[in-house]
């Protein structure tokens, strides 16, 4: 059973999403305060965290910052605000994924589901072990460093970094990217993966403008260069 802990200053929201998740089988948390779900989250294992953004003591962006200094749970913000540079912001964050409301709480339900599915399946893929005299990355720790040191990587940065490496050399499209990482019944937009990539970059490249390790292919994807 996979712990979910929902930080939601609309009291009727929460209720009717913890119903909807603890009928799938899920142990469900709820507060209505930003502050309070940081206490709440660092007292029990948690694997998902569904974050409104709009709470009456910080802001969801602030509590997601806070989280990221020191977890990579997955990450679900929910908020009114729909613009293309607010869902970039929220990835840029720290979040997985960006529901705007309002929203269908069997929506909700079904993606996470998707999520829980998606871990399942990779779970059993923990062979992966890339290292060179700058960067390594071990799929079973879960763990990035560069040069020695552990860099945070969301869940979602993890996978985009584990599939290129599992197909190194091999140019993937953002849809097939996002078929790997994400499944197929992922309903995103495209600018996801390239977000995510810039995210990626920013923690592993020595020169960002000059990759090393991720490749842009014009017209075509991304691929992994490095070598071991």
């Amino acid at each position: 059973m996979s712990n979910i802990l929902i930080i939601e200053d609309e009291k009727s929201v929460s209720e009717v999403l913890k119903a909807y998740l603890e009928k799938e089988g899920y142990k469900v948390c709820c507060t209505t305060k930003g502050l309070k779900g940081i206490e709440i989250f660092k007292s029990m294992d948690f694997s998902l965290i569904i974050l409104d953004l709009m709470l009456p003591d910080i802001s969801g962006e602030e509590v997601c910052k806070k989280i990221r200094q020191f977890s990579n749970v997955h990450i679900f913000m929910l908020t009114a605000k729909a613009s293309l540079n607010d869902r970039i912001e929220g990835l840029n964050i720290g979040s997985d994924e960006y529901l705007v409301k309002p929203f269908s709480p069997r929506e909700l339900t079904a993606r996470v589901n998707a999520l829980f599915r998606r871990l399942n399946t990779k779970a059993t893929n923990l062979d992966l072990l890339f290292y060179d005299e700058r960067l390594s990355v071990d799929y079973d720790k879960r763990e990035v460093k560069v040069n020695g040191e552990e860099v945070s990587f969301t869940p979602n940065e993890f996978d985009i970094l584990y599939v290129l490496i599992s197909n190194k050399g091999k140019v993937l499209s953002r849809e097939q990217l996002i078929n790997k990482v994400f499944g197929i019944d992922f309903d995103g937009y495209d600018r996801t993966i390239d977000v995510h990539i810039k995210n990626i970059r920013k923690k592993i490249e020595l020169d960002t403008k000059n990759p090393k390790y991720i490749v842009t292919v014009m017209k075509v994807g991304y691929k992994f260069g490095g070598e071991n």
